[in-house]
Parts: C-alpha cells; structure tokens; sequence
C-alpha cells in the first residue's frame, strides 16, 4: 500500500502532493513502482493533528481519486468521517482506511452499503491528544480485544468478514514500549483478521535508530519485512520501490531447504 498524503502537515512528506495533480503524478509514480494499493489521505492523523473540515477534506481527495480511478490500481482512502467515505466510495474508491475503526455515527453504514474493503485501526484517544500519556495494562490484549470488537460490529452492520483488514495502529495513542510489544505480537492480531501494517517512517524506528524522518528509508523497508515475516498481509509504505525490491529478494532467497 503506497501512501498518497494530499495534505500540507503529514509528518513525513506533507505539502509536497498538495495539489491534485502532484498527489496524481506521485500516485503513478507508486503504482509503477510496485504498490497494489494507494491510500489517499486529504487529512493529517500525526500526534497533535488538527481535524480539517468536510468540505476543505472534500476538495483535497475526489480530484485524486478522479484522476486515479481508471489507473488499473486499488484505491483507498484513509478516512474517519462518513461523508468523505460515502463521496469517495461513490467516486470510485475500493476501501475506506479508518484510523477510528469505523465509529463515527454513520460510518458502519457508509461501508455497509458498498462491495469496499475496510481497514479497523485501534487509536486511543484522538490525533491531536493521543500521545499525551498513552497508558494501556496489557497492550496487546487491550487492542487486540477492541479490534475484535469491532470486526464484530462490522460484520453485525452487514460488512462481509473477508472485506475485512485490522490495524494494531502504530503510534496511535502508543509509546514506544507499547509499538513494540504489539509489533511482536502481530500474529496475534491475524488471528482476528488479516492485519495492515504502517510503521513506515514513525517516530518508533526514529526512536530506535536516532534517524531523522528523511533518514528512515532502511529502517522503514526493514520493518515492513519483519511485520510481513510476523504474519502481515499488507505493508503501509512511502518507499514503495525499495519495500517491493526488498520483498522480491526475501521471497527469492529467504526460504530455507
């Protein structure tokens, strides 16, 4: 999943596909480069985000998905509020990536409706609060039992089980100590449902390795192979290029005899 940031303040690449027509060329450039989905995002969810408006939401994503719905590609588009889901799946979007697992008055029927994908992220508390004070007693059984919950609820609301993914949700309301406890556990979370993985460029591996956001590129590629050896389905990534060659060479010459 190749990520398409329409946005002025995402934490890595924000303002540099602001306008629809880079957000485009920078899509193309992805698919070429090897992504199978690209998640378009008209609103930054990094730690202290501010929401942005419906309209203002609007305006930043159909002309992408516009432009992209002919490309021969999936289309995502990462989301938490109901009118942006119903406008971008009526636009020719295939799945709605919501970093509030689908709780927003509306949002359960917006998918129901639809032949989409969804993917469920756990978020404890809120972008611009989140990482405050994280505070879990057991982190992966606290997400992994919210998760379940509401795969269950989607299902109750007439979402099919295999349109289903789930997300542990990296830095979401999660110190480091808690990122790697649930990256760890990350099979526990396939048994729930298929599980997408989005650690690409985070501050977690900046925490690790002392890297600045621009120098994430190895650590970020290196983490996406782990999640996948770990039982992940799909990988969030910006480097999508260097993700897919990396892939290509585990799955050539990592097997064993």
């Amino acid at each position: 999943m190749g990520i398409v940031n329409v946005t002025p303040d995402s934490f890595s690449d924000g303002g540099r596909y602001l306008g629809a027509q880079a957000a485009i060329e920078h899509a193309f450039g992805l698919k070429e480069a090897g992504a199978d989905i690209l998640d378009i995002g008209g609103e930054s969810t990094r730690p202290g985000a501010r929401p942005v408006s419906v309209g203002e939401e609007m305006d930043r994503v159909l002309p992408v998905i516009e432009g992209l719905r002919d490309a021969g590609v999936a289309l995502s588009v990462d989301s938490m509020k109901p009118a942006i889901m119903h406008a971008a799946l009526a636009a020719g979007a295939d799945m709605i990536n919501d970093v509030n697992a689908l709780r927003a008055e509306g949002a359960l029927e917006a998918v129901a409706d639809t032949a989409a994908g969804v993917c469920l992220m756990h978020m404890q508390g809120e972008p611009h609060t989140m990482q405050a004070r994280p505070h879990y007693g057991d982190v992966v059984a606290e997400v992994a039992d919210f998760l379940a919950d509401r795969v269950e609820a989607a299902v109750a609301a007439g979402i099919d089980r295999q349109r289903i993914l789930v997300d542990p949700g990296f830095g979401f309301g999660k110190d480091l100590g808690h990122n790697l406890a649930l990256f760890k556990r990350l099979r526990r979370f396939a048994d729930i449902a298929p599980v997408l993985v989005g650690v690409s460029r985070k501050s977690m591996l900046g925490a690790l390795t002392g890297r600045d956001t621009s120098e994430r590129l190895i650590p970020s590629v290196t983490a996406a192979l782990l999640a996948l050896q770990r039982g992940a389905a799909v990988v969030r990534v910006h480097d999508v290029r260097e993700t897919v060659d990396a892939i290509t060479i585990w799955q050539s010459m990592g097997e064993k005899d």
